[in-house]
């Protein structure tokens, strides 16, 4: 059984774009400069917002952290998004989900510009990916795509389960391990919380994608030997045995499913940093783009 080592892959990406930036140091050109906008003070949102202006400074970015109150209206958000659609310094820039219940996701989203939307969330690009087109790949995804790529899973003509249908991870999974690419030509079933004889379903899959945010969900007693798992989901458990009161949990039950696994990715240390590892990756195309 391999680990895959979301962790260790995110760190040789960020030594990978942190020599391309120290190259176009050299060259006098611009250097990537990535934006965030946080709106409210949930806890998970702080953390990871934090955690990419850390991975911006790694690799010799220039970043920016825009910090709204919780009260924050739909205008005044729409109107932040605006200034940084036309701020010339700004590469690319992320509105960190959720947002509080007076402003919609949807029209927040509309409002980013394609060619910095390193998030890989509006229409334009989603339809680019979907038509397989270059575009801004949503972060997620394509860190599951890379680590694939880079511990040599094979995917060509395998049986894929995704389980989810989130249009951030389970829908564009199953676009991307379709197509024709290094790591896709699969053939995918998109399971869903309406799925009947879901077990069964499992059970005949050579890889399956966990993307449903129920803890340990899936279990050992559901998957066949051999199986390449990746679990994306991550949760707090309850734990009265560790001293922050909780353990964090995926959506695999790992200590069942790993006897039975050929790959598995762990949580934490799996799918988790690659997302912010992507997300410096489509920032730095979205500056190449602009020279």
């Amino acid at each position: 059984m391999t680990i895959l080592d979301g962790k260790k892959t995110s760190n040789d990406l960020k030594d990978e774009i942190a020599i391309e930036v120290a190259k176009r140091k050299s060259e006098g050109k611009k250097i990537p400069h990535l934006a965030a906008i946080l709106v409210g003070t949930d806890g998970a949102s702080m953390t990871y917002v934090n955690s990419k202006v850390k991975s911006c400074e790694k690799v010799g970015f220039n970043s920016t952290l825009i910090d709204l109150p919780e009260d924050t209206t739909e205008e005044q958000l729409l109107n932040e998004i605006e200034d940084l659609n036309k701020d010339k310094d700004i590469d690319g820039f992320i509105v960190q989900l959720p947002l509080p219940k007076q402003i919609d996701a949807q029209k927040v989203l509309m409002a980013v510009d394609p060619n910095k939307d390193v998030d890989g969330f509006h229409p334009v690009n989603v339809g680019k990916m979907t038509l397989d087109l270059p575009t801004f790949l949503p972060a997620t995804p394509y860190g599951i795509m890379e680590l694939l790529e880079r511990y040599k899973v094979e995917t060509s003509g395998k049986n894929v389960v995704v389980i989810g249908r989130s249009h951030i991870v389970g829908r564009p999974m199953s676009i991307l391990l379709s197509q024709k690419r290094p790591v896709g030509n699969a053939t995918v079933t998109i399971t869903h919380s309406r799925t009947k004889n879901l077990e069964k379903i499992t059970k005949e899959a050579d890889i399956i994608v966990a993307a449903l945010g129920k803890a340990e969900f899936l279990t050992g007693d559901m998957v066949k030997e051999g199986v390449t798992i990746i679990d994306v989901g991550i949760t707090r458990v309850k734990d009265d045995s560790k001293r922050r009161g909780y353990r964090l949990a995926g959506d695999v039950d790992f200590e069942s499913v790993s006897k039975k696994a050929a790959f598995i990715t762990p949580v934490p240390g799996g799918v988790g940093p690659m997302t912010i590892a992507m997300l410096l990756k489509n920032t730095l195309l979205a500056c190449e783009n602009r020279d």
